[in-house]
Parts: C-alpha cells; sequence; structure tokens
C-alpha cells in the first residue's frame, strides 16, 4: 500500500512541478535542515508566496505531500483519495495561488534518497547545512553519507546556486561537484557571508540572569548589518540564518531587509527551545533528535548560558541511534565532551549509557554527580524532585529514546513542547 501511495504521489508532484514551474530551493545535510528551512522561509516568504514543508515532511512521503500542499491522512484510505483527487484537481484546473517558491527539507536515511527527491523536484538552489556521523547504520561510512548529501549540489543547473558551509571542509569542497554558481557561509575570513561578533546577550534582571538573544554581523562583500534573534540561544543557530541570508542575497534582497525579517525567528519545537521549568528552572528542550555534532552544539550552548551563583546545570542526554560501528566511539566522544562543560548533574538514558558515563569519569566527572536510567519516563519523574529554583537544564537525544518524556515532568505547561 505504501509503495502505492508513494508512486502516485510522485507522479502528481512531478506533474504540478512541471505546471507551475516554482523556483525550488532543496536543503540537506546531517544536522541543522529544518532550522535552515524555517529560516529562509522567514526571509522570503515576505517578498514573495512561499511554501515549505510541513511538520518534518522531508521524506519520500513528506516531500510530495509538500508540493501538493496536502496533508497526510495516516492509515485512512478514504483520506487518500481525497488526497489523490485534490492533487488531480490541482494539475487539471489553474490554482493561481500556487507558491512561486518551494523550500524543501530533503533527508536522507537511506542510499538514493537525494537522487529521487530531486527528480520529483529539481532544484534551482540547493542549500547544504553539515556532514557528520548520521544514519551509518545504512550508509555504512562517512563517504556514503558524503556522496548522498552532495546529490542536491551536483544536479543543479549552471544557472543555479549552491549555497554551503565554508566552515565544514566536507561541505566546501562539494564546491567542485557542481557546475551552479557558488556562494559559502560560514565564520571563516574567507566565507563569502559570514557572522563576526557573535554574543549569547545575557543580562542581571532581578537578581538572576536574563537571555535577551543572540547577536551578530553579517558581512558580504563589506557590508556589515547587525542582527538580532531575541528568540534563539544556540550559535549554531548562527549557521542556519547564514545560509538564509545568503538564499535572500541570491534572491536580490539586501541585507536590511534580510536582518529585519529575521527578527521574529523562533526554534521549532525540540530544537533547543527555552521553556519555563518547574521551580522557576530554565529548560532547554532539544529532543526532536541527536546526532554527535548536534549534541555537542547543544552542550556548548550550556555551558555558555550564565547561572545563579547557587544554580545547577542539567545535561540529560538520551541514546544518538542510527551511528551503526560507530555507535561506541562517538558516545565516548559524548561522554568527554560532557566532562569539559563544566555541569553539575549528568543524566543519561539509553543503551549507550556505559560508554558515556565511562568517558565522562575518566575526563574527570565525579561519579556522584551521574544518574542513569533506562527510559526517559522513570528519569523525567525522579529529577522533577530534584530540580531547584534557577537550574538550566539540557534535555536532548534521539527520537527513539523519547526524550519529549522528560521534558513533560520539568516543564510548568505541557503545551509549550506541543
Amino acid at each position: 500500500m505504501r509503495k502505492f501511495i508513494q508512486t502516485l504521489l510522485k507522479f502528481f508532484a512531478k506533474q504540478a512541478i512541471i505546471k507551475y514551474k516554482p523556483l525550488i530551493i532543496g536543503i540537506t545535510g546531517s544536522v541543522g535542515k529544518s532550522s535552515t528551512k524555517e529560516a529562509i522561509y522567514q526571509v522570503l516568504k515576505k517578498y514573495f508566496i512561499c511554501r515549505r514543508n510541513f511538520k518534518n515532511y522531508n521524506n519520500e512521503i513528506g516531500v510530495p505531500l509538500t508540493i501538493l500542499g496536502q496533508d497526510a491522512p495516516g492509515k485512512n484510505l478514504i483520506g487518500w483519495l481525497k488526497v489523490f483527487l485534490n492533487s488531480l484537481g490541482i494539475i487539471i484546473f489553474p490554482y493561481k495561488s500556487y507558491p512561486k517558491i518551494l523550500i524543501l527539507e530533503m533527508a536522507a536515511d537511506h542510499p538514493g534518497d537525494i537522487k529521487y527527491l530531486t527528480k520529483i523536484a529539481p532544484c534551482n538552489i540547493g542549500v547544504v547545512t553539515a556532514i557528520g556521523p548520521s544514519h551509518l547504520e545504512f550508509f555504512k561510512n562517512m563517504e556514503n553519507v558524503i556522496r548522498e548529501k552532495q546529490v542536491i549540489i551536483s544536479h543543479l543547473p549552471p544557472t543555479g546556486w549552491a549555497i554551503l558551509n565554508y566552515d565544514d571542509e566536507e561541505v566546501a569542497s562539494m564546491k567542485n561537484k557542481t557546475e551552479a554558481k557558488i556562494l559559502t557561509y560560514g565564520l571563516s575570513e574567507k566565507a563569502d557571508v559570514k557572522a563576526v561578533e557573535i554574543i549569547l546577550d545575557q543580562e542581571w534582571e532581578n537578581d538572576k540572569y536574563k537571555i535577551k538573544g543572540l547577536r551578530f554581523k553579517v558581512n558580504y562583500t563589506g557590508s556589515i548589518v547587525p542582527v538580532f534573534l531575541p528568540n534563539i540561544i544556540a550559535r549554531s543557530q548562527v549557521y542556519s540564518v547564514l545560509s538564509a541570508i545568503a538564499v535572500g542575497i541570491v534572491l536580490d534582497l539586501n541585507l536590511i531587509e534580510i536582518s529585519e525579517s529575521l527578527s521574529n525567528l523562533s526554534p521549532l519545537p525540540g530544537r533547543m527551545k527555552t521553556i519555563k521549568g518547574i521551580n522557576n528552572s530554565l529548560i532547554i528542550d532539544d529532543t526532536y533528535n541527536s546526532s554527535p555534532i548536534a549534541a555537542q552544539s547543544a552542550l556548548e550552548t550550556l555551558a555558555e548560558i550564565k547561572k545563579q551563583p547557587d544554580a545547577k546545570k542539567w545535561a540529560v542526554l538520551g541514546d544518538m541511534l542510527e551511528l551503526g560501528v560507530a555507535s561506541r566511539n562517538e558516545h565516548l566522544n559524548l561522554g568527554k565532551n560532557v566532562a569539559k562543560t563544566g555541569i553539575d548533574y549528568l543524566v543519561v538514558i539509553g543503551k549507550e549509557v556505559d560508554a558515556v558515563v565511562e568517558a565522562a569519569q575518566e575526563a574527570g566527572l565525579d561519579k556522584d554527580k551521574i544518574k542513569i536510567y533506562q527510559d526517559s519516563i522513570s528519569a523525567g519523574e525522579s529529577i522533577s524532585q530534584e530540580i531547584k529554583e534557577g537550574d538550566i537544564v539540557l534535555i536532548k537525544g534521539s527520537r527513539g529514546i523519547h526524550m519529549e518524556e522528560v521534558v513533560k515532568r520539568v516543564v510548568v505547561k505541557i503545551n509549550d513542547i506541543e
């Protein structure tokens, strides 16, 4: 049944692209795809009729549904019939409000995924975020991951644009794999679109630190414009914002317009989102997924946030899944990195906890500061009894570990995480 649905969606989506000829922006990478998609949409929506992926519709089913403007009805056969009838209508009849630009996040869980998606929706602009060890259970090694991700660049026409992360060596080297024009972004002085003077603005107010937001300046060909992101705390988000700025430049927007449009950018649920926790604590919900690069970035943000003198910092970490043979080494690296952040408590959940704990203790973290749980529910119930006023709690792990269950037990309002 799934194969039949996939085939029909592919046909209808391709016909929609042929008929309406939207400009297509494709986004891929190991981390930061969704945040980049949202940042690009935030930059462009004021000036163009745009559509980006709904929810996490970034695979062989979700991307065609996005192109067709349809929602997945699950296992409802009548619902799928309506989807196909609506799709047929889009193709047969003029649809004047069809988007001029499609912003499509393209995920790759298995070899061949990006090629499949770009066959449906050939891109005019390709954005690559960063490459790291993810889905190695299916790709086996990093070379295969790189080969898969670069398809979004190699298929571009000479009139297209490749937007590449200059700071990621594997991504930057993709400039040799495309005939398209190239615009790079990053923190490096050699990047075309670069961020300088990045600070997490924090002020002491009413006997506690208050996070104002992330500030930096963007430099493009000597033009420098300030950017303020009041809803963002993670420096890693600067890369998403820079790639969005690069896309705006390619589409002839000026830097001031782009900067102003980004002021309302907010993190997606489960992606470094700050939430009010129990006992006036601060919860950093980064539970959507996890990978070595993303986990390291989250820990760096936790280390940067200032706390009250008597408050504690917690790192609540679940397993990073789908790493294949690299899993143990990556969890050992995670444990080493945790110990360097100056946290007060490490909470580990899952089957790879031994590696994380082993490395953290070898790196100097006291065993009395480590708490081990086999599931997220028991972990959440336990630490909810220990979190004190002013504590800062980072919660991160792969989807399969269900780290959102921890969040539910330590936040003030459940609605804040939905």
